[in-house]
């Protein structure tokens, strides 16, 4: 039953076990047994795999191929990115992490719209297809998880675990203890993954137990319903006054 199924229908159900619906009442909607969901939520920890993680507004090599377009035509990251309907730092980041030489050319200002007066642009040091090339690379799954990876981190964290300091705790401690050392560092989420997913090969899942909550899978925060801030007031229900913005305190409101 499991291989059945589309890709897109299991993501919906692990969308639907994280926005706060029971396991039981998300398999009947994409037409998962319950056994089968059982046996899912159970072997995940209550997480979904990694492999069926959302699928990230990812740069295309076309997107690609657009920046390098309008670097050699000199038009600013900010106008390049109004092109791909993406922010400007978007463009940034692609640029700092892909360029051959992994440095950026002397550029305008942030902001301008075209580049000033007798400015000369260096060479662009940009390729779409090896971006794209390492950007595939950069994805490829599976990857070593980072506590499985690096033995001493792993066995900090599971000595912290042990006196029962939650992942919160042991990511802050670990930048005080070690401040020179950049490879001891993990952040409190690689901690939960690395004890709920157990593909994850690095934490045992019996480490849970040091956990507040004790539990052996995670369960999503919010109830069915529930909503982010707590008495929130949708934009839909504000009052008519604010249209004209006549008052100060409306006039952040659009």
């Amino acid at each position: 039953m499991r291989s059945r199924l589309s890709r897109s229908s299991q993501r919906e159900f692990w969308r639907l076990v994280r926005s706060g619906v029971l396991w039981r009442q998300a398999a009947a909607p994409v037409g998962m047994s319950l056994k089968t969901a059982q046996c899912w939520f159970g072997e995940a920890g209550g997480m979904p795999p990694l492999s069926l993680a959302e699928p990230s507004r990812e740069l295309s090599l076309s997107d690609r191929e657009l920046i390098f377009e309008g670097l050699n035509d000199g038009l600013s990251y900010a106008a390049i990115a109004r092109q791909l309907g993406r922010p400007t730092s978007t463009v940034t980041r692609e640029l700092d992490l892909h360029r051959k030489d992994r440095s950026r050319p002397r550029a305008e200002p942030k902001g301008r719209e075209t580049p000033r007066p007798g400015f000369k642009r260096q060479r662009l040091n940009y390729s779409p297809s090896v971006a794209q090339f390492r950007a595939d690379a950069a994805k490829a799954r599976p990857k070593t998880a980072k506590l499985a990876a690096n033995p001493t981190l792993r066995k900090e964290v599971v000595a912290r675990l042990r006196l029962n300091h939650s992942p919160e705790q042991i990511s802050a401690r670990l930048v005080i203890d070690f401040p020179d050392d950049p490879e001891m560092r993990v952040s409190p989420e690689t901690i939960y993954q690395s004890l709920y997913i157990q593909g994850r090969g690095a934490l045992k899942r019996e480490l849970t137990r040091h956990l507040r909550t004790g539990r052996v899978l995670r369960k999503p925060r919010r109830k069915p319903g529930q909503r982010r801030i707590k008495d929130m007031v949708s934009i839909s229900e504000r009052p008519p006054e604010v249209e004209d913005r006549a008052v100060p305190g409306h006039w952040g409101v659009i």
